[in-house]
């Protein structure tokens, strides 16, 4: 796919070659000028005239009637050159790519070097490139008859730049992990959910396993009744499915401390149960394990690059289904970790299986834990679908997460849980606690119940409900799932101290 060289000829042939430009008062200067002269100028007099812009995220380009090697010139605008940000960057190359896609380029170059300021160097921008173009030219396949004629797209790209090429090539590579593995949740969460059982992700689970040599267990139905996982087994009361308990075990250190301790939700299809939804919202509710498939991001990424942490991964998997044997409002049910919890709601029940999984994380000697959860509408009316709600109760915690995701440029922002929220998760008469104390502050009170379980254990909590799904095309990916918070769990681990 990528090829790294480091001269560049204005007689070198390709089908389209990249160029980055930014806003100035100066003429066209390095391989842009060199493209200028060889075209008697006219690059100057389209730029005068508008007709090429260095605007944020603006793509032109410009056919060279073979006056010179390259076919066409595409020019990248990247804003000013002082503001630009490796996030802004990202977005630039993905929409790039999704315009070299649309016209069907099957081969590109890139000078990477025109895409370089003093803040993102060579390296940097490598990696950006690379994310971008997995990112940005995703698509799920669906399940339509195929039609014979082969699809064309960019199969080989050609990056030229001065920097050293190994570590090019490994920013390159890191990039493409990335870009990977959030495709991948894509493709999880996409997937409909007769398609994506508990059984199937379990089963994409041990896959994803035995690839990477993580150590794995799948616990089933009978072992969760043995361990007392009251709460994931009343979700699943109302499934012919049984459901699912995933964990997923890599050890990057000789000793298995500090141990990261990453949860997701995994519903499979969520009806609401007897708390029915309405057909409206009932609509895309394959999309309810978005955590599970963050996590699994998350792992992939983690079996790619190896780094020196300790993380067990923890899903547990179910769909949320009606019949004579669902369980009910007014149940009273016990968790593994013995809290007793009165139902006030069939629908709140990812809280109540993630219940279980953090106990069981624990149990597996987690001493940090984040939880990524489609938890509540409440978060999309605080927050909106494109910054993640998150709580915890430990603030160094927190603060190392809230560096990756604004690094991935997967945004989060921290509700709080005061003292009077966890009161009221605690406001049942006759059980522990209550899994749905009212609409009120409803995002907080998905996540005070969780803290309720992670106790003591420094955690955070994760709340994708609005951002696991974009309604429509953005720059770095189509509409439907995004696999948000792959790329942020994976860059957390990888710093964390």
């Amino acid at each position: 796919m990528f090829t790294v060289k480091s001269q560049l000829s204005l007689d070198t042939v390709h089908e389209a070659l990249v160029i980055g430009v930014f806003e100035k008062n100066q003429p066209l200067d390095g391989i842009a000028a060199e493209y200028d002269r060889r075209l008697g100028g006219q690059l100057s007099v389209l730029f005068k005239e508008g007709d090429i812009s260095a605007k944020k995220k603006q793509i032109s380009h410009v056919h060279t009637l073979n006056q010179a090697g390259a076919k066409r010139l595409y020019f990248v605008g990247l804003g000013k050159k002082d503001a630009l940000t490796f996030e802004g960057l990202r977005e630039a190359f993905g929409k790039l790519w999704k315009t070299l896609k649309q016209a069907k380029r099957t081969e590109a170059a890139v000078a990477l070097d025109t895409f370089v300021t003093d803040d993102i160097d060579a390296n940097e921008a490598a990696h950006a490139l690379s994310e971008a173009y997995y990112l940005a030219t995703y698509e799920f396949p669906g399940y339509k008859q195929k039609k014979n004629e082969p699809e064309k797209r960019i199969e080989t790209i050609t990056i030229y730049t001065e920097a050293d090429a190994a570590e090019i090539e490994a920013s390159l590579f890191v990039g493409s992990v990335y870009g990977k593995a959030t495709n991948s949740a894509r493709t999880l969460v996409n997937t409909p959910g007769n398609l994506m059982t508990a059984a199937d992700l379990a089963g994409y689970a041990v896959e994803l396993a035995k690839k990477y040599e993580f150590e794995y267990e799948i616990l089933e139905k009978e072992e969760m009744e043995r361990l007392g996982m009251g709460a994931l087994l009343a979700v699943n009361q109302g499934s012919k499915k049984p459901p699912k308990m995933i964990v997923l075990k890599y050890q990057g250190r000789e000793q298995w401390d500090n141990v990261i301790g990453l949860v997701g939700k995994g519903v499979t299809f969520d009806t609401g149960g007897y708390s029915l939804k309405s057909r409206e919202s009932m609509v895309d509710m394959k999309t309810d394990m978005a955590g599970a498939a963050a996590v699994l991001g998350a792992m992939e990424i983690i079996g790619e690059l190896r780094p020196e942490q300790n993380v067990i991964a923890v899903i547990p998997a179910t769909d949320n289904m009606i019949s004579g044997e669902a369980f009910k409002p007014d149940d009273v049910i016990t968790s593994m970790s013995g809290k007793t919890i009165e139902v006030k709601n069939t629908d709140a029940e990812g809280r109540l299986i993630l219940a279980d999984a953090i106990t069981y994380a624990k149990h597996h000697g987690a001493n940090y834990l984040i939880d990524v959860a489609t938890l509540t509408g409440g978060v999309i009316v605080a927050l909106g679908v494109h910054t993640t709600g998150a709580m915890t109760n430990n603030e160094a915690l927190f603060e190392q997460l809230l560096e990756a995701s604004a690094e991935t440029g997967e945004f989060i922002w921290r509700l709080p849980i005061t003292e009077k929220d966890k009161e009221r998760v605690r406001s049942s008469k006759i059980a522990d606690l209550n899994n749905s104390p009212g609409r009120e502050g409803h995002a907080i009170m998905g996540g005070a119940f969780l803290g309720e379980f992670a106790e003591d254990t420094p955690w955070v909590h994760l709340d994708i409900a609005g951002t696991s799904v974009a309604a429509k095309d953005y720059d770095l990916g189509p509409s439907g799932a995004t696999g948000v918070m792959v790329r942020t769990l994976a860059t957390f681990v990888e710093r964390f101290e």
